[in-house]
């Protein structure tokens, strides 16, 4: 077998809201899973609650995080997060930085989503489509805890209107005030490459016309969502995935943050049907390789 990939420590993917590891067979990292063992990497996808807040979602993956070091008998461990995923990798690392040696960010909300201060504004939580929303949004995710294989951990909490509230502009501002690591300082900037002995970086996609509409995507539901959602965008309208903007995804090195994929495209959904072109599987491949240059 390949050790191209073969990190110093092991790669931990964090899920975003709505995440699992595998549903029957079906799972979140579709092909990039297999992709990186391939190449001699340790991969390990877990499991957090899929709604709930960052904090709350964050001490779980403490607790993923030690039980892996001792499980494995490695000092730290690669955390990379997708979508709110990121966001938990950042409460990880800032509480624990000797555990971590990376944070990647993918698609991160690391200054909050325009689509969550929508649903804010048009579905509070004590209006009839905010308690619609809201039933709907809890009874997905229990139908995904019931199909759940791939995780065989402890019964997870739910709460939709905390996962909510971390990820509005408000909500990620006021988590940014306590674990501002990696975070750049002027917008649309660069965070510092390492805080603490941690390594910080991210990358994102956008939505392009005549690209990410087209391959494979013409045939992918969750393509027209995104773009459906990105309507709600003002501040980076045009520039954002359908559920993160572009520059509200910065954190430590940005490895690229116009890449043509959607929100779920990113992580090779759904089914690896993304747009013409488009080869997600391949960054998480290259990054892998990146992380074993810097030693991580």
């Amino acid at each position: 077998m390949s050790q191209a990939l073969a990190t110093r420590y092991p790669l931990v993917l964090v899920p975003g809201m709505l995440g699992f590891v595998r549903l029957l067979a079906y799972p979140y990292w579709f092909g990039i899973v297999r992709a990186l063992r391939r190449g001699g990497a340790q991969v390990y996808p877990v499991q957090v609650s899929p709604l709930h807040s960052t904090e709350v979602r964050g001490e779980q993956l403490l607790r993923i995080v030690e039980d892996l070091r001792q499980r494995l008998g490695v000092e730290k461990v690669n955390l990379l997060g997708h979508s709110q995923g990121a966001l938990t990798a950042r409460y990880v690392a800032a509480k624990r930085p000797e555990w971590v040696a990376s944070v990647t960010s993918i698609a991160g909300p690391n200054h909050g989503s325009e689509l969550a201060d929508f649903f804010e504004r048009e579905y509070p939580g004590d209006s009839p489509r905010g308690r619609l929303l809201k039933a709907v949004l809890h009874g997905l995710a229990w139908l995904m805890e019931v199909l759940e294989t791939g995780w065989k951990g402890e019964k997870l909490p739910i709460d939709v209107h905390a996962s909510h509230l971390s990820l509005t502009s408000s909500g990620v501002a006021r988590f940014n005030l306590s674990y501002p690591q990696g975070l750049p300082e002027t917008w649309g900037g660069e965070g510092p490459a390492e805080v603490n002995g941690v390594r910080y970086y991210s990358w994102s996609g956008v939505l392009k016309p005549g690209i990410t509409d087209r391959g494979l995507n013409r045939l992918d539901g969750s393509n027209r969502f995104c773009r459906l959602f990105a309507s709600t965008f003002v501040r980076e309208k045009g520039q954002c995935d359908g559920m993160v903007g572009r520059f509200s995804s910065h954190l430590g090195q940005v490895i690229g943050d116009d890449y043509p994929l959607d929100h779920l495209d990113i992580v090779n959904q759904s089914l690896g049907a993304v747009g013409k072109g488009a080869q997600p599987v391949k960054l998480f491949v290259e990054h892998a390789e990146r992380l074993k240059a810097a030693g991580c």
